[in-house]
């Protein structure tokens, strides 16, 4: 993946600005440079093929995929890359839900929801049995992406649902009330491994780790990786880790080469061939209400994102033909996984 520097490239020109020509009778003329040989150029021109590309569609699941994106780690870019991802899905096409449960609410900041405390959201949902679709909401600027924002009130949300009949399926039986037709739901998890994620897992089927290319990056992981043994087990026989994203890379170190080359010793094709690199503009983008993918559709980041979305919608194809006839095998090999990060 091209770095934002890459991406810019060299001024081509020794003096910037407009170019000059003359025209005869001694007047001249503006004359823009060729959109490729600037740096704003080149990067509208990579936005462009990158949006069109979206644009071609990809296959869509054969029933709705309920992605639950979950890391106990805190600060490994799993809300960046929950919004990122759908947004990138719905760009190709696809009909994206985004439930927002963690009690911060970031995700519902950077998708543009308003989520003040007297908003309706999934706290009304998992604690009063209210329906999803009185608190889904249009995600403003990506037709096809909508979101089940989180409010403050989810803070307390643990406690209250301790006491609740079926306390760990209460998300589960919302989403199977939910009637509007969609491809992907995409939870997004708090960074803690409680009800709210154990709800989460219950939920939904695959599992996508996103996993920091720094030191440490596989710290924990292990205990996320018992406790969806244990929701496998117990709850949810279809719980299974599908996908692992590489998050914040930065190709100028060595460190992240070696994080990098670690997790997929550890996980192998679950490990996306997509990393998403370490960028300004993925960082910016929330603070406007906005993906990385409308903020600057030509960065690294936005690129990064939509070849990761491609990846996970092209490895939905036949996935449910496939786990049928893999079960047996994925199990061994996490738990195996589990002993070895022990």
């Amino acid at each position: 993946m091209r770095s934002d520097a890459n991406i810019a490239g060299p001024m081509t020109d020794p003096v910037p600005g407009p170019r000059t020509e003359s025209v005869g009778d001694g007047v001249s003329r503006e004359t823009p440079p060729p959109m490729d040989d600037t740096p704003i150029g080149r990067a509208a021109q990579l936005a462009v093929e990158a949006l069109g590309r979206a644009g071609e569609g990809l296959p869509r699941p054969e029933q709705t995929r309920v992605m639950v994106v979950a890391n106990q780690k805190g600060g490994v870019g799993k809300t960046t890359s929950t919004v990122n991802i759908a947004a990138s899905l719905a760009l190709h096409g696809a009909r994206v839900l985004v439930v927002d449960l963690d009690p911060q609410g970031n995700a519902s900041t950077a998708l543009g929801i308003d989520h003040h405390a007297d908003v309706p959201s999934i706290y009304d949902v998992l604690v009063d049995s209210m329906p999803l679709s009185e608190v889904v909401q249009p995600v403003p600027d990506v037709e096809g992406l909508f979101c089940a924002p989180a409010t403050i009130d989810l803070a307390g949300a643990e406690i209250e649902l301790v006491s609740l009949v079926a306390r760990e399926s209460r998300l589960q039986r919302a989403i199977q009330a939910y009637e509007q037709p969609l491809d992907y739901i995409l939870i997004d998890c708090p960074p803690s491994l409680g009800l709210l994620t154990v709800n989460a897992l219950v939920a939904g089927a695959e599992v996508l780790i996103p996993i920091q290319c720094e030191y440490y990056a596989l710290e924990g992981l292990g205990q996320l990786l018992r406790n969806v043994d244990l929701v496998r087990g117990h709850l949810n026989p279809e719980l299974h880790v599908s996908t692992i994203l590489l998050t914040m890379y930065d190709g100028r170190t060595r460190l992240a080469s070696q994080v990098a080359e670690e997790v997929r010793s550890h996980f192998g094709k679950e490990v996306l061939r997509t990393s998403i690199p370490r960028s300004v503009r993925i960082s910016e983008a929330p603070s406007y209400g906005q993906t990385v993918l409308t903020y600057d559709p030509g960065s690294s980041g936005s690129l990064s994102y939509l070849e990761a979305a491609r990846e996970i919608a092209l490895r939905g194809v036949g996935m449910h033909y496939e786990a049928q006839h893999a079960h047996t095998d994925m199990q061994n090999s996490q738990q195996s996984k589990t002993e070895g990060m022990q």
